[in-house]
């Protein structure tokens, strides 16, 4: 439901103090002070009689003015209604009483304000009301002729309003820029989140596909020795082992050049990763270019992944890896020829497909494996 315009206050935001900047504050507070030294200057020196209304009194009554003025400066940011329609009447009224004991320009300035900053700061409903008192307060007693002193009244509620229309222009904007400084952390955290889980993915894979094929040749070695096994073969899956080890620190150094941007070129690692495996082939078609880093790394990953797999469940089976560069995707296959399954084949967690599956769908491609006319195929497609 649209908010009644007469009734409706300005927002917090346009009655709120504006931060000054450091070198602007002395300037505004000797603006302030000379400001009211001529106001008390001039009620000391206008004022007549004794009493109340002598010069001590006079300055008295201008540091109550001034003192209401800042009353309603708060109320009013505060929003509460009848404290500021309050003391605006009893600023009027003070500076009726003042006017009458011969304190005149204090008088005129207090009324001047009053209607300025009511119709800056109240809703409208009590903003005219208010002005119109203090204007018709001062167009009584001014002694301007008649056309000056509507020129004034006019331009006094017409500043009055422009301050109001400025202070809101000046309330949405802060508004605003509180609003997209908000966004801004806000995305800066969803940012932080997205590196941090391509990280934990980075870390995870090659933790994952280093350790998993390590495995492979300890299990192995264990099958050995509990066989009874030839001390040359024994050795030899130790040794494995160990060059899995230092091959998966390679990988970790990968990683992370990947994650400072510093990759080989695809291809590159495509082709040291067939030469590492026994009967393994790689081709490569379509137009060659510098992949996403995302879509690298699937490539990449997956490619590992596959290998691991096949050495694991069909390590005498013959690979075959294709990369194909597509117009808008690049499709990755890696299919081998089939074997007896190995000694470790039902080892493992077997959440290697899972995680190649994931791994593509973050990027909205799609990851297929199952078995093939002769082995096993898994087929990744990842937009570029």
């Amino acid at each position: 439901m649209t908010e009644n315009v007469w009734t409706r206050w300005p927002s917090k935001e346009a009655l709120g103090r504006e931060p000054r900047p450091a070198h602007r504050r002395p300037l505004a507070w000797a603006v302030r002070i000379s400001l009211l030294a001529v106001l008390l200057w001039g009620a000391a020196t206008s004022a007549r009689g004794h009493g109340w209304w002598s010069p001590a009194g006079a300055v008295g009554a201008v540091v109550l003015a001034v003192l209401a003025i800042r009353a309603v400066l708060r109320t009013t940011r505060a929003q509460r209604f009848w404290p500021s329609v309050s003391l605006f009447a009893g600023l009027i009224g003070l500076a009726a009483a003042a006017h009458a004991a011969g304190i005149e320009v204090p008088t005129l300035v207090v009324w001047c304000a009053c209607a300025v900053i009511s119709l800056q700061r109240l809703p409208l409903v009590a903003a005219l009301p208010v002005t119109a008192a203090a204007l018709a307060s001062y167009a009584v007693v001014t002694h301007d002729a008649w056309l000056p002193t509507v020129a004034t009244t006019a331009g006094l509620a017409l500043g009055g309003y422009v301050l109001r229309l400025d202070a809101e222009a000046r309330g949405n904007a802060r508004r605003l820029l509180a609003q997209e400084r908000a966004a801004r952390t806000a995305e800066a955290e969803s940012a932080a989140l997205t590196e941090r889980a391509r990280i934990a993915r980075e870390i995870h894979d090659v933790l994952a596909h280093s350790l998993s094929a390590q495995l492979v040749h300890l299990e192995a070695a264990r099958l050995l020795i509990e066989r009874d096994a030839d001390r040359e073969q024994i050795l030899e899956r130790v040794v494995a082992a160990r060059g899995m080890a230092r091959d998966g620190l390679t990988e970790t150094r990968q990683a992370l050049s990947a994650l400072r941007g510093e990759l080989t070129p695809l291809e590159d690692f495509l082709t040291q990763l067939v030469d590492a495996a026994d009967d393994a082939e790689v081709a490569i078609t379509g137009d060659r270019r510098p992949l996403p880093v995302e879509a690298s790394q699937a490539v990449r990953r997956v490619a590992q992944e596959a290998m691991t797999n096949v050495r694991k469940h069909a390590p005498d089976a013959k690979v075959r890896v294709s990369l194909d560069y597509g117009a808008h995707e690049v499709t990755l296959d890696v299919r081998d020829s089939g074997g007896s399954p190995g000694a470790l084949a039902g080892s493992g967690g077997g959440y290697g497909l899972l995680g190649m599956r994931e791994r593509a769908e973050l990027l909205g491609g799609s990851l297929r494996a199952g078995p093939g006319e002769e082995g096993f195929v898994v087929t990744l497609k990842v937009p570029v």
